[in-house]
C-alpha cells in the first residue's frame, strides 16, 4: 500500500451515499472539517451539507469530526453538525486516527476518512488501517503551507494516475 495513495478520490463529499459505503465495507466515517465539508475560514451555514450528515446517520452511518481546526472553530461546526468530534487532533498522526476509529466503536477496517489533503488526511489514515477517501479542496483559501501542499499533491496524485472526476 502507498501511504500518499487514497483509496477514493471525488468530488465532493455529498457523494459518499450509504450505497457507496455498503460497497466498500464502511459503518463510519471520520471527516475533515475545512475545505472537506466547509469552506476554510468559512462560517456561513450550509444546511446542504448538514442535511447530508444527518441522512447518513438516519441512515446507521456513524460519524466522527477529526479536525486540524481549532478547538474553537470545530466545536462551531459540531453544534451545527450535530455529531462528536475534535479540533487540533493531530493529524497525522496515526493515535488521532485510532482514536477516531475507538470513537465510533468500529475497528479500522470498517472506517473511511474523508478529508482534502494528502499529506495530512490520506496519509495518516493509511497509516492508522483505513479506507481513506480524498476529495475536491472546497476552496482554494487555505494557508501558504497548505497552498505548497497542494502543488505536491497535485504531482502525487498524477504519479498513480489519478485525476479528478468531472
Amino acid at each position: 500500500m502507498n501511504l500518499l495513495r487514497p483509496a477514493d478520490l471525488i468530488d465532493h463529499v455529498q457523494q459518499i451515499t450509504p450505497e457507496f459505503l455498503a460497497a466498500r465495507g464502511l459503518r463510519g466515517l471520520l471527516l475533515d472539517l475545512d475545505n472537506t465539508l466547509i469552506p476554510y475560514r468559512s462560517y456561513q451555514e450550509n444546511t446542504e451539507v448538514v442535511r447530508w450528515a444527518h441522512d447518513l446517520q438516519d441512515a446507521g452511518i456513524r460519524l466522527y469530526l477529526l479536525s486540524n481546526a481549532t478547538g474553537k472553530r470545530a466545536d462551531f461546526w459540531l453544534s451545527r453538525l450535530a455529531f462528536a468530534g475534535v479540533g487540533m487532533a493531530g493529524k497525522p498522526h496515526p493515535r488521532a486516527f485510532q482514536r477516531g476509529a475507538r470513537e465510533l466503536g468500529l475497528p479500522p477496517e470498517q472506517v473511511g476518512m474523508v478529508g482534502d489533503q494528502v499529506f495530512t488526511d490520506v496519509l495518516g489514515g493509511n497509516l492508522a488501517g483505513l479506507h481513506t477517501i480524498l476529495v475536491r479542496p472546497l476552496a482554494d483559501n487555505g494557508l501558504p503551507h497548505t497552498r505548497a501542499a497542494r502543488l505536491l499533491e497535485r504531482q502525487v496524485l498524477g504519479r498513480y494516475g489519478h485525476r479528478w472526476p468531472h
